[in-house]
């Protein structure tokens, strides 16, 4: 038996493709919400410690037009962020996991008229803080536990909750050292786009005040407060975190969204504050500081990267275009670690075998206006009576199975319920790691819940899969359903009544090999902690047995970093063609590494 991915879904971490997960039925909670904005039943893995997302989005609730928490299910009591053995950096993710998905959820009521709220990030706040184990952060001095250099947030909130900078609006937070001195712990360096950033390791920041509330005239800036907090670090040589914020267009292809602009905050790291004086005429003279970055940390990944994207002569380029002009967008493979070029294969954009099984045939909406109205579109009801996207394109949460409108839908290709099926919109690269072969990343930021790409391949009967000799790029699709069974509610279409569908038993099991066809999905490696999860999608079709298997971002991505999901093997239970266990040891490097692979 070789080792095969398995689609199955784990709701907070990934989108387990490769074992069946030992995972508790749905129990039903005498405490759910009334007009939640998902009815969805709590669906909790057997060695969870940390609150799953179904749990999160079962206990937040409109109730008479305010965003409610309800945390009166016992099992929410012991449950903390992350667990209490975690290691900080998980901490951090997990937190930021966790305040993105209550983000999505909120912008999802509010478009689909349920809440109003002009402050998606307050009201997230509030909610976040309500749930147990999350604990108020004090001034930190220096580098915050779990933050690492280039990580990437959308809110100043998010910034607080992580104890990075603590003030929602102020550019300076401050501390006092153990002499009582006034003195800063971080500033928001804001303004200009992420490509106009210098990377000489010097910024020059201004001070805070001169624009008194109510009043049109400018005045002079005082030394008080943060303006004095930062100048006293020059005596006492603290270091300063350094917060860029950017506002720049929505650079999401295919968004519905509203919003022209969207806002990033990157850590860069700590700096040094080494001079401060005053410019400007009298009654408008402001405060500068030069600060200058510590040396012997690691360089800000958006320096990486804009001088990457800039440079004519790409280093370590060996393939322009791995897909051969089939993707919209080039995918480059670059090597910077030896003279390894990836194997032979061929590369396609669709399921090749697709003719296998007689699938069930698309059941469309007859929405014309963009499926805007959730009780009456058929895909809508289809998905539990919920978008599966915001209008910005991106998934709100894991189900078992969404569908997309397709083919036989009478909306538009421009219909937000349209989103993987489109392919790639972020650009991507192959590139040659240092432990585990080909990875894949991005040069861009890339935002929680937006869709990567999709895993495509060799359509083949699971016997058949079993006898082939690489069974590295296996992946099992349409198996684990009965893991929902209860939960009609969350996704009809699992249900079996109604009008008869394909079901599970009708014929043999369905596998993906990768290995001769396939796309840059086959170069995404296995993380023991990942940022990207699979997920079960139709659109094309309404059989269960073949659905298409698409990568969503877990969290916020920065440019360079690895893309990877959890292939979740079953330790002992790969084995060859002679029946013997197969070992494989990760190398994933992530601190949550359960040292083998399988």
């Amino acid at each position: 038996m070789g080792n095969v991915k398995e689609s199955v879904v784990t709701m907070s971490e990934s989108f387990a493709p490769r074992k069946k997960l030992k995972i508790k039925g749905p129990a039903q909670s005498k405490y759910l919400p009334m007009n939640t904005i998902s009815s969805k039943e709590n669906l909790k893995h057997e060695e969870a410690s940390h609150l799953e997302d179904d749990e999160v989005l079962n206990a937040i609730a409109v109730h008479e037009g305010k965003l409610e928490m309800y945390l009166n299910d016992p099992s929410w009591r012991h449950m903390q962020h992350g667990g209490q053995t975690a290691d900080a950096r998980s901490k951090v993710r997990m937190i930021c996991r966790r305040f993105q998905f209550i983000c999505r959820t909120i912008v999802q009521a509010v478009e689909q008229g349920s809440l109003k709220s002009r402050r998606i990030d307050l009201a997230a706040d509030k909610l976040i803080r309500k749930l147990p184990g999350f604990t108020k952060q004090g001034p930190i001095v220096g580098k915050v536990p779990g933050v690492e250099i280039g990580d990437e947030f959308l809110y100043r909130v998010e910034l607080a909750i992580v104890g990075l900078h603590r003030p929602y609006q102020g550019g300076i937070d401050t501390t006092k050292d153990i002499n009582g001195m006034p003195i800063a712990i971080s500033i928001v360096a804001s303004g200009g786009y992420p490509d106009d950033l210098s990377s000489s390791g010097e910024i020059i920041y201004t001070g805070s005040g001169g624009k008194p509330a109510g009043k049109k005239e400018n005045e002079d800036q005082k030394l008080v407060r943060g303006n004095l907090a930062l100048k006293n670090c020059i005596k006492t040589e603290t270091p300063v975190r350094v917060i860029h914020g950017f506002k720049g267009p929505n650079r999401e292809e295919g968004s519905h969204s509203k919003a022209k602009e969207v806002s990033i905050f990157t850590y860069d790291g700590l700096y040094h504050v080494v001079q401060c004086w005053q410019e400007g005429l009298p009654g408008s003279r402001v405060f500068k500081y030069r600060l200058q970055r510590i040396s012997g940390q690691p360089e800000l990944p958006l320096h990486v990267a804009k001088v990457l994207r800039k440079s004519v002569a790409r280093p370590g380029l060996c393939i322009a275009d791995i897909s051969q002009g089939k993707e919209k967008i080039p995918i480059c493979v670059v090597n910077n670690i030896d003279a390894a070029r990836p194997a032979s294969f061929k590369y396609i954009t669709r399921i090749k075998g697709s003719s296998l099984t007689a699938k069930r045939s698309h059941q469309g909406c007859d929405c014309t206006n963009g499926c805007s109205d959730s009780a009456s579109c058929a895909c809508v009801l289809k998905n539990g009576g919920e978008f599966p996207f915001n209008f910005n394109g991106a998934v709100v949460h894991a189900k078992p199975l969404i569908y997309e409108c397709g083919p036989s839908c009478r909306c538009p290709p421009s219909c937000h319920s349209r989103v993987s099926q489109h392919g790639m919109k972020i650009p991507l690269e192959v590139f040659r790691t240092t432990k585990t072969g080909w990875g894949v990343r991005s040069l861009r930021s890339i935002s929680a819940g937006s869709f990567i790409c999709e895993y495509v391949g060799e359509l083949l009967h699971s016997d058949e899969a079993n006898q082939r000799m690489n069974d590295e790029y296996l992946f099992d699709i349409g198996h684990n359903y009965d893991i929902w069974k209860g939960m009609p509610s969350v996704v009809p279409g699992l249900s079996s009544s109604g009008p008869r569908s394909v079901t599970m038993d009708d014929d043999r099991a369905f596998t993906i090999d990768a290995a001769e066809y396939g796309n840059i999905g086959r170069f995404i490696n296995h993380s023991c902690s990942p940022n990207l999860y699979a997920q079960n999608i139709l659109w094309d079709h309404d059989d269960k047995r073949v659905p298409h298997i698409m990568f969503f971002a877990a969290e916020n991505i920065s440019p360079l970093q690895e893309l990877t999901y959890d292939y979740n093997y079953e330790i002992d239970h790969v084995r060859d063609m002679n029946g013997e266990v197969k070992v494989k040891y990760c190398h994933c490097g992530s601190p949550q590494c359960r040292d083998r692979l399988y």
